[in-house]
């Protein structure tokens, strides 16, 4: 796995609960499937720059925001 995977999926999975939303809500705020959702948290996806838009959109967060630690 790329570290930077990891880091992102942490950053993804410390939002979503900030914001108090399941895998799910997120999934279907974001248009991604849950797997999907679960697999970026986990670092095992490769995220397209479209997808971390369509996540900082449902999130509510700027993108860079997803990209810090």
């Amino acid at each position: 796995m790329n570290n930077i995977q990891i880091k992102f999926g942490q950053r993804v999975r410390e939002i979503r609960k900030q914001k108090g939303f399941s895998q799910e809500e997120l999934a279907t705020k974001s248009g991604l499937h849950r797997t999907y959702i679960s697999d970026i948290e986990r670092g095992d996806r490769n995220v397209s720059l479209k997808n971390v838009e369509k996540i900082a959109k449902a999130l509510r967060v700027p993108i860079g925001n997803l990209l810090t630690d």
